[in-house]
């Protein structure tokens, strides 16, 4: 009678601890962290190559919001009667009044200009962020809310670009795709930006050619206006691709699977 007491005893002691030791495994499995899943080098390949496209763009931006060749105002290249004429064109720091020789002028062009020509010029930086005092080119005054309120937009979307930069090289260093949605919104955001800088700008400068109409002056957009648009559509499309990027499937193959599919 006892030996059988015994051995029972062992029994339940072997199943005791086999259902603790189960318990225990389980628990460890279940408590471990998951990894973060890691990119393939096919994918890493297509973010070092969207990454240097949305450089360009930042590229771009820098080389435009640092010139002067926002927009050029000219006039006409008989308004003295003489043999030069004036021109001005200024960015969102500085403004620069040209003085041109009629005679290297193109005959067919009317106003005074392009700003490329070799002449005489006056530069000086703005003191809207100094002493808060428009500027006069031509008798017009400049409208100081509107330009400063378009040079912190530009300057915001930089910093955007800078983030987004960060964002692209933490994904890079731990080959993890996790920051490619943070990188996608600060670009988007920064070409958006940098889009409305554009028309603030712009608005400025009607509200200056408005302020004055005793000297008729021609205006247009110049090539800096032109590198900032550009850098624009280059990071929003950056954007866009490290969205796609991100996501863990590949939107064009299940597209054409389902069409597959379907036509099946």
């Amino acid at each position: 009678m006892w030996s059988n007491f015994f051995l029972q005893q062992e029994d339940d002691g072997r199943t005791g601890m086999q259902s603790v030791g189960g318990a225990g495994g389980k628990s460890g499995r279940t408590g471990k962290r998951s990894r973060p899943p890691r990119m393939s080098d096919s994918q890493e390949g297509k973010i070092k190559l969207v990454f240097f496209m949305a450089l360009i763009g930042v590229t771009l931006t820098v080389l435009g919001m640092g010139t002067e060749f926002w927009v050029e105002l000219s006039q006409s290249k008989h308004y003295r009667n003489n043999q030069t004429c004036e021109m001005a064109h200024y960015g969102l720091w500085k403004a620069c009044v040209r003085t041109l020789w009629v005679s290297d002028i193109d005959p067919e062009r009317e106003s005074c200009g392009p700003a490329d020509l070799p002449g005489e010029a006056n530069c000086t930086y703005f003191k809207f962020y100094t002493s808060g005092e428009n500027a006069v080119i031509f008798k017009k005054t400049t409208q100081k809310n509107l330009h400063i309120a378009g040079a912190m937009l530009a300057l915001l979307s930089l910093f955007l670009m800078v983030m987004g930069s960060v964002c692209i090289t933490m994904s890079l260093s731990k080959s993890v795709p996790f920051f490619l949605k943070p990188a996608t919104i600060c670009f988007v955001c920064s070409g958006v930006l940098v889009l409305l800088s554009i028309i603030v700008f712009h608005q400025s400068v009607l509200a200056f050619l408005a302020s004055d109409h005793s000297v008729p002056l021609h205006h247009e957009l110049s090539w800096s206006v032109a590198c900032v648009g550009s850098a624009a559509a280059i990071l929003i499309l950056g954007g866009i691709l490290f969205l796609l990027l991100s996501l863990p499937y590949n939107i064009l193959e299940k597209c054409f699977r389902q069409q597959s599919s379907t036509e099946a």
